[in-house]
């Protein structure tokens, strides 16, 4: 893309161009329009506004970032144009990089913006270089570059603007995240969200009514076909076009609304096309792990441990070095997540990691068309096949059907089965057919019992099952590549067969309720024949014949421990155990690694003098202190610390008196208190310099008087930013 200079009206040095009004090229009419009917950005505009004029001397960096068609550009033509960003910069000039950097281009753009009065098609780079320079320097310039793609094409134009202490600044739009953290890691990196569903019902009738009053019918199927956009400005912009057409039609209207998806998706030259320059500039290893999305149904919710899981069953993920496969996988989620290609739709409120992650319905078409054009997929009426000719495929199952090809023959390129609902036939017979399958979740299937063939996936690397029947089969020990096993069972307790140790390459053990995954579900394990490799299992009760976990789970990192009986539990040897949750009936004594990164205590019923224990972790990030963790009325931190504490919780404890200090939780960012008996919080807690939350759930009257005195406090101090949560609540 590149300005039409021709269009422009001469102007003087200090009257820019207007922003990206005018492009030839590729660039298409949806996005053009876009850019020139601007809704919904009066927030996010003021934010970048303030960021660019406030009173900083040195150059500034300041970023946009999101996924294609989000607005990007749309926000920074905005901002350009504000009346006031006009009046404060004397230079303001607009750049276009997109994926292919051009040198030359990108000077000429910059020279033809602020006018130089030369033939630039005959000047040489070098001098073209100077010139920049030379009109650049001295003067309050905003620069913004749009749609830069690449932290090399960064480290290549920065050279150009001059860092003279004049308060100038730069403004970048792009895609990925990496490249605008790179381009200043402390500058303001501004992550533009969707729009809400009343701001995109604003841009729709902007688009199709042009400022005058939307027909009171067509606020239904209106609000509907906005909903089905799911906040994407180019999205809605697309559709706009097409209701235009028949725009006092409300019968057309109501059709949109039933198939506005297809209507989108159908616009060749539109979203896709757009949203297709994110995929063509994924690295190598992404695409599998990227295309994969597309399998699973619409607006499916992905768990994040979940995904990591099968993208290492599946085998996209390449081993580097001394990390584990499940951390090389997260940092290709968090890859994706950065480019703007996956959604977080929820974070663990303890450290603000992805718990859950969603793709958008255009994205996943997206995956679906690539997958199409690279011949990875073909459709089946009742399954997405992502599958080459002769090579192995997947197949996911959306909904029920009897229609499956390989239930009478053998299928030796199958190589994935994921079931999203249950299937009325017996999916037992499709076993003898699976003879090379690596992943088989059945979650939504309940059987009634361990089918016999399943025993002969022995290449199975994921399984998830759902059995009815009473009772651990203890032919699945003989499956021994699997990775991951999810148990599911309406059971309790689930008695462990002491050859569970077969499974040599086990790493996840899990188990819960079918249809209540908070019910507390736990594995038995009487005795085991020798130790395992396993990285995490939940909710393990040791038998008699265990002596401790470090002869069971030597390489353990998450555990989760349900105990019944008084001993002592020592877990002071895992020393790769990060994330440790306990439940007692009866008083213990427990010690702990220093790895220890997360800690749950539950029914411990432990003195707070052993506290002492746990204040000495030195990695120590997150503590929940749920029902009776510890027994007694009051809590004195004796004014040690807990060095890299960042999340407090304390839940249905006893205390009435907590004293402690600000230097006891140097780095505490969030604390939740659901403690009804409680007093107050300590005055003290709120000279935190890290705190940000404070969340009340108690009935308490005097608790909530004590966290708003708090924040008065701070905000008499300047410190506007600690936020007060109180919430009723009684059990």
């Amino acid at each position: 893309m590149k300005m039409d200079s021709s269009l422009r009206p001469k102007t003087t040095l200090d009257q820019s161009a207007a922003g990206p009004s005018s492009f030839i090229g590729s660039q298409q009419e949806s996005m053009k329009l876009l850019n020139e009917i601007i809704v919904g950005f009066d927030h996010d505009a003021e934010l970048i506004r303030d960021k660019l004029v406030e009173d900083q001397r040195r150059l500034d960096i300041v970023s946009i970032v999101g996924m294609g068609g989000i607005g990007k550009t749309t926000l920074a033509t905005k901002v350009f144009n504000d009346g006031y960003v006009k009046h404060h910069f004397h230079v303001r000039v607009w750049v276009t990089v997109s994926q292919t950097y051009d040198k030359r281009g990108v000077l000429i753009q910059i020279l033809e913006s602020i006018r130089a009065q030369l033939d630039l098609e005959k000047t040489h780079d070098s001098r073209l270089r100077e010139l920049v320079h030379r009109h650049l320097f001295g003067k309050r310039y905003l620069i913004v570059i749009d749609d830069i793609w690449h932290k090399q094409t960064w480290d290549k134009l920065k050279v150009f603007f001059p860092h003279d202490n004049s308060g100038s600044r730069i403004l970048l739009t792009s895609r990925l995240y990496e490249v605008a953290k790179h381009a200043n890691s402390d500058g303001l990196i501004h992550h533009l969200g969707y729009l809400n569903k009343e701001k995109s019902w604003e841009l729709l009738c902007e688009m199709v009514f042009h400022g005058k009053d939307c027909p009171e019918w067509s606020i239904k199927p209106g609000m509907q076909i906005v909903e089905n956009c799911q906040g994407l400005p180019l999205a809605v912009v697309v559709i706009a076009g097409v209701l235009a057409k028949e725009a006092q039609s409300e019968n057309f209207w109501v059709e949109i609304a039933k198939r506005t998806g297809s209507y989108i998706v159908g616009d060749q030259n539109g979203c896709l096309e757009t949203l297709a320059l994110s995929y063509n500039h994924l690295p190598l290893h992404l695409r599998e792990c990227f295309l994969y999305l597309g399998g699973f149904p619409e607006d499916y919710m992905f768990q994040v441990q979940k995904l990591i899981w099968l993208w290492v069953a599946e085998g996209f993920v390449q081993q580097a070095g001394d990390r584990s496969l499940e951390d090389i996988a997260e940092s290709y989620l968090i890859d994706l997540i950065d480019r703007n290609l996956v959604m977080v739709a929820d974070r663990k409120k303890s450290d603000g990691a992805a718990r859950t992650c969603k793709v958008h319905d255009l994205v996943r078409e997206l995956c679906l068309k690539k997958a199409k054009e690279e011949q990875l997929e073909r459709y089946k009426s009742s399954s997405n096949v992502i599958t080459p000719p002769y090579t192995p495929y997947r197949m996911f199952i959306e909904k029920d059907t009897n229609d499956l090809s390989f239930t009478h023959s053998p299928s030796k390129t199958l190589r994935s089965f994921l079931c999203f609902t249950f299937l009325s036939f017996d999916i037992a017979k499709c076993f003898y057919s699976f003879v090379l399958l690596r992943v088989l979740d059945l979650h939504k299937c309940e059987l009634n019992d361990f089918p016999k063939g399943m025993e002969l996936l022995v290449h199975l690397r994921y399984l998830a099952i759902w059995k009815e029947s009473e009772g651990f089969p203890t032919s699945i020990c003989n499956l021994w590549n699997l990775q991951t096993l999810i148990y599911i069972s309406k059971h309790r307790c689930i008695d462990l067969p002491g050859n569970i140790s077969d499974l040599v390459n086990l790493r996840h053990l899990r188990t819960y309720q079918p249809y209540n995954k908070r019910t507390k579900t736990s594995f038995l394990l009487r005795s085991i024949e020798k130790p395992m490799n396993l990285q995490s299992i939940s909710g393990i009760v040791l038998g008699d014949g265990v002596d401790n976990f470090q002869k069971c789970f030597p390489c353990i990192k998450e555990l989760t421990y349900t105990t019944y009986r008084r001993k002592r539990n020592e877990f002071k040897s895992l020393t790769y155990l990060e994330n440790l949750k306990v439940t007692c009936y009866g008083g213990i004594h427990i010690t702990f690694p220093t790895s220890l990164k997360t800690l749950t205590l539950e029914k411990c019923f432990l003195p707070w003098s052993d506290m002492s224990i746990i204040q000495s972790l030195p990695n120590l990030q997150v503590l929940k202190l749920k029902e009776d963790a510890f027994k007694g009325s009051c809590w004195n931190t004796n004014e040690q610390d807990f060095p890299q504490l960042k999340f407090l919780r304390l839940e249905k404890l006893d205390i009435e008196v907590w004293e402690a200090y600000s230097g006891s939780f140097p780095c505490l960012r969030q604390l939740e208190v659901i403690c009804r008996n409680l007093k107050e919080i300590p005055l003290e807690i709120g000279d935190i310099p890290t705190l940000q939350l404070i969340k009340i759930w108690n009935g308490n009257h005097s608790i909530g008087q004590s966290v708003r005195r708090i924040q008065e406090e701070q905000r008499d101090f300047g410190n506007y930013d600690l936020k007060i949560d109180v919430k009723r609540f009684f059990w």
